[in-house]
């Protein structure tokens, strides 16, 4: 008994909180509006809600009577190979152009560091916006219209892609920095780039790192599918082999992307981990010092 007094007397206490009007009514009305939405779409759709409930069933059934097993062979030649070298080379290099170009773009779309906002702001903000606005595989179909089949259109899908997605996340970084240095600098009459170099680029560095890092790791994933559309790399196999409907293939060039995907997430993980202990090492070597 004197346990179970001990359990009740721990235990928080339930506060009784009383109904706020207007603000819990907003809150009832934006949640039952969800649910109706959702009702809606339902009933719009056609969607059977029953069939759900089979499917996974069903497609369990698809992939043990058409996709197994998969034909390991196949993926393991040497043309095959070295599309999947293509497919790396791909997603590298359209990472690495995209960051390169993402960088600066960064710099001049940032509200509080921009060269100029009545110019190179909006037009900085609406690149970016632009480029991740727009799919990769429609970036990847436009490219090969104009370029013809191969990696180039690929690179360049690849390219845009990583201009939107790190743009944005760079732009991010350096809107929420410290601007105590920067007007330091300034005052100084440090002109723009030596600004930025030693008064944003610090304070930035180890989160630039880690948004490079997880561009690639998302570029990759994209180099694998976009050569479906004609970009070249493991998915012209896989589009050949779906029209020729050779599901066993298609089934072993499914897993190689997934085994390669795999392995480009636990780089990618060593990579952040080795990036979070440099960082906690140089934030106890600051606080040491400061003590």
């Amino acid at each position: 008994m004197n346990a179970y007094n001990s359990i009740q007397s721990k235990a928080p206490a339930r506060e009784w909180s009383r109904y706020r009007f207007p603000r819990d009514l907003f809150r009832f009305t934006a949640l039952l509006a969800c649910l109706l939405g959702l009702m809606f779409a339902i009933d719009f759709l056609g969607i059977d809600l029953a069939r759900l409930l089979t499917l996974f069933g069903r497609v369990g059934e698809v992939l043990s009577e058409r996709y197994f097993p998969p034909d390991v062979d196949y993926v393991m030649q040497g043309d095959y190979l070295a599309s999947v070298v293509e497919t790396v080379q791909m997603a590298y290099l359209g990472a690495l152009i995209g960051m390169l170009i993402a960088a600066p773009l960064a710099w001049f779309a940032s509200w509080n560091v921009t060269l100029s906002r009545r110019v190179l702001y909006p037009l900085a903000r609406l690149f970016i916006m632009a480029s991740r606005s727009v799919h990769e595989m429609i970036w990847t179909i436009l490219f090969v219209t104009v370029l013809g089949f191969g990696m180039l259109p690929g690179v360049c899908a690849l390219v845009m892609f990583c201009i939107g997605f790190a743009g944005k996340l760079f732009a991010e970084e350096i809107e929420v920095i410290d601007m105590g240095p920067v007007e330091a600098m300034r005052s100084a009459g440090a002109n723009p780039l030596q600004t930025f170099c030693y008064a944003v680029w610090p304070q930035i560095q180890t989160a630039w790192t880690g948004i490079a890092i997880y561009t690639w790791d998302v570029a990759f994933r994209a180099a694998t599918v976009v050569g479906f559309f004609g970009a070249g790399g493991m998915g012209w196999y896989l589009k050949r082999n779906v029209q020729q409907l050779e599901t066993e293939r298609v089934a072993a060039i499914l897993l190689s992307i997934v085994v390669l995907v795999v392995i480009s997430e636990l780089i990618s993980a060593w990579a952040r981990h080795r990036l979070n202990r440099k960082r906690d090492a140089n934030r106890i070597a600051i606080e040491a010092e400061a003590a």
